[in-house]
């Protein structure tokens, strides 16, 4: 994913709320399965941390790459991860193909 393609998602990402926590528990399988259900119904999530704010970066790399997704960035405590739907039919958000391009 390139810059633009990163900043796009952002934008379309700032007045979202955080849908899925990861709270003391930490990164186990419901917050998969929240984060996969979360992405097939809006392709565009944030995912807020409220405990291990050391390990965020990874465990939210983690968790994107097991449910085919990429983290787009992390600001303070939340993670902003998109995952496309392949059918395109019902893709939510179309990113323009002038900023694909690298």
């Amino acid at each position: 994913m390139n810059s633009a393609t990163r900043n796009f998602l952002r934008k379309r990402a700032h007045d979202l709320k955080p849908i899925v926590m990861v709270g003391k528990q930490g990164a186990d399988e419901r917050v998969s399965q929240a984060l996969d259900e979360a992405l097939s119904a809006h392709e565009l999530i944030k995912l807020r941390f409220q405990d291990f704010h050391d390990e965020q970066r990874q465990l939210a790399e983690t968790l994107a790459s097991g449910v085919g997704a990429q983290v787009v960035s992390i600001v303070g405590h939340v993670a902003i991860i998109f995952r496309q739907n392949e059918d395109k039919d019902k893709q939510l958000i179309h990113i323009p193909k002038t900023i694909t391009r690298e």
